[in-house]
């Protein structure tokens, strides 16, 4: 079985899914958090915008060192600009992804800082993790929203808030 069309069919629905939610954020609460510990939600909504990029940054590099790499976000200040933003990382990803064969994602992959290893896994390993933290977050990000009382869309099925409407 070819994995890749699997994983282009699933990188696609979580964006999708994770343009619904970052459609609904409400421009005036960017600086809100629901504890100090917490992002805010404009952290959030870029770091939920940057995930999808991950997998085409994995596939073409062959590890993140983050001594050697001063990644700094670059922050979202709407709604509208963290859906132009996942919608670009989503392309450069899809692309890169499109052209790749099963032998790339098995080469291995390896996230360190400095001599310190924190995981080696092989690039498919990585684009599972990398959907894993976009589906986490945007959960997250649901709690943020209903926590301000925002009505949540359906994302695998219908909400409570879409079973109200109805």
């Amino acid at each position: 079985m070819n994995i890749i069309p699997v994983f282009l069919k699933e990188l696609a629905l979580e964006v999708e899914n994770s343009e619904k939610m970052l459609a609904i954020v409400p421009n005036d609460k960017f600086e809100w958090r629901p504890h100090p510990k917490s992002m805010s939600i404009q952290q959030l909504t870029t770091h939920i915008a940057e995930i999808p990029g991950w997998v085409g940054f994995a596939l073409t590099t062959t590890e993140l060192d983050f001594d050697n790499n001063h990644f700094e976000p670059n922050p979202v200040h709407s709604s509208a600009e963290a859906i132009k933003a996942i919608k670009e990382a989503y392309e450069k990803s899809k692309d890169e992804l499109s052209k790749s064969d099963e032998a790339r994602l098995e080469e291995m992959w390896t996230m360190r800082k400095g001599e310190q290893i924190f995981s080696t896994n092989t690039k498919a390993e990585v684009f599972r993790m990398a959907l894993s933290q976009l589906i986490h977050h945007r959960a997250q990000l649901g709690v943020y929203l209903r926590l301000l009382n925002v009505p949540i869309p359906g994302v695998y099925g219908p909400s409570a808030d879409d079973l109200e409407m109805h």
